[in-house]
């Protein structure tokens, strides 16, 4: 039998999942190549032999995307594989086009062939689009088992920039790991908020490697979605945030609208600044693809820990940068607390921007005048700094889910901004892990 030669179109992450659970030792394929976007430095490289398996002892190559329809045609492909996620259905019909197009089937793939089964229960917490509150819904779901005795050990989509047999199993229990692991600020974000409640995370490249390793210190597996993704492991409860703030993505983007048919209980977030009109919306939206979801409703209240640096203040707002990016928000966090407490002015950092930092804004035209704490290496570190310290303010709000101050060195007055789930109404995440057992 002739082997399928496929190319993985991915963002070092949900690809090198669905190769390692489906095509690594599969003898009815050849993976020819990887493709690469999202992620800024992630093409170039090679999927190396020590994870690839021994069908691939010289690795696979990793190109950027652009070049998929020559890939397409000079490898032969016969199919494509899309594998990353948080786009518009346009634009995965789009890419499906130009793949056909060029020759190749496109294939999307599923459930069954892609998770994979632990021997402890999971709880996976999922979301529509970046920025809805995975977050603080995760961090609520450990604390609520942690106290009921339960040992938690979350595991976080991945996000595997660096070195990719260094980072196959990676284990978070303390800052030091953080540095050790030689994190970006995305990492960070997502892994310092357990390490900061004493909890343990993991991360990496095999996620059966993972879990396995997990599995040994849990007694309840928390799956910590990244982006909108589906979980990589079966899933005894699953919830999945939905966001007021952008009504209409939970049904146009992919793949959150499959995480949101998937979900058991939705969380409707952020209902203390969205508008009435918008929350309506969802919860019809929600009703007509997932009848039998539990909805919650939830608020996530922001607090900072010296508002005199906002009132009256000309502020600098440093916000997340996937939810500024390909999350398309507006606003964060940082905003809604810089508007509330009367900043004088929420200062334009575009003037003061360099290299690729600049480059961001040129990406992504319409984050406007707020700062994403881009950090995907060491050079954008420093970048982000030097625009940081650039910028004309009084002071700095990070609304970012992480202290920027332990890997800055900034030059200004900054205050941290935080937010918690604050579950309204009768049905909570208390109540739903309870009904199916879980506490």
């Amino acid at each position: 039998m002739t082997k399928r030669k496929v190319i993985i179109m991915g963002a070092a992450g949900r690809d090198f999942h669905n190769f390692n659970v489906y095509f690594r030792d599969n003898e009815n394929y050849e993976v020819v190549a990887f493709t690469a976007t999202q992620i800024p430095n992630i093409e170039g490289r090679v999927y190396p032999a020590e994870l690839a398996g021994k069908l691939y002892p010289n690795g696979i190559k990793i190109y950027d995307e652009s070049e998929l329809v020559d890939l397409i045609k000079t490898l032969k492909a016969d199919e494509v594989v899309f594998a990353y996620s948080d786009v518009p259905f346009e634009y995965v019909m789009t890419k499906a086009s130009i793949v056909n197009a060029a020759g190749a089937s496109f294939r999307l793939m599923g459930a069954q062939e892609t998770m994979i089964k632990s021997s402890k229960p999971v709880v996976s917490v999922l979301a529509v689009r970046t920025g809805c509150g995975k977050s603080q819904t995760s961090r609520k779901i450990v604390k609520l088992l942690s106290e009921a005795g339960k040992k938690v050990v979350a595991i976080r989509h991945p996000m595997p920039y660096g070195d990719l047999v260094k980072q196959k199993v990676q284990r978070f229990a303390s800052y030091e790991d953080l540095d050790k692991y030689e994190c970006t600020i995305e990492e960070r974000e997502e892994y310092e908020p357990h390490i900061a409640r004493g909890g343990v995370i993991y991360a990496g490249v095999d996620y059966e490697a993972i879990l396995r390793q997990a599995e040994q210190e849990a007694d309840i597996i928390l799956w910590d979605g990244g982006n909108n993704d589906m979980s990589f492991y079966h899933s005894d409860l699953t919830f999945t945030v939905v966001d007021p703030h952008r009504p209409g993505h939970e049904l146009r983007y992919y793949p959150g609208n499959t995480s949101l048919r998937m979900a058991d209980a939705v969380i409707i977030n952020k209902i203390d600044s969205a508008t009435k009109e918008g929350i309506e919306t969802v919860r019809e939206n929600v009703r007509n693809v997932n009848p039998n979801a539990v909805i919650i409703e939830a608020a996530s209240p922001i607090t900072v820990d010296k508002p005199e640096l906002i009132t009256g203040k000309r502020v600098l707002v440093v916000e997340d940068g996937p939810t500024l990016t390909h999350g398309e928000m507006k606003y964060g966090a940082g905003t809604v607390i810089a508007q509330k407490l009367n900043a004088k002015e929420i200062v334009d950092p575009r003037p003061y921007t360099v290299k690729s930092i600049a480059e961001t804004y040129k990406k992504y035209p319409n984050i406007g005048i707020l700062l994403p704490a881009m950090g995907y290496g060491e050079q954008q570190i420093k970048d982000l700094e030097e625009t940081i310290n650039r910028t004309d303010c009084d002071s700095v709000v990070i609304g970012t889910p992480i202290d920027l101050g332990r890997i800055l060195k900034i030059n200004k007055p900054t205050t941290r901004v935080m937010y918690e789930l604050d579950e309204k109404g009768e049905n909570t995440l208390e109540s739903v892990l309870r009904s199916k057992g879980l506490l």
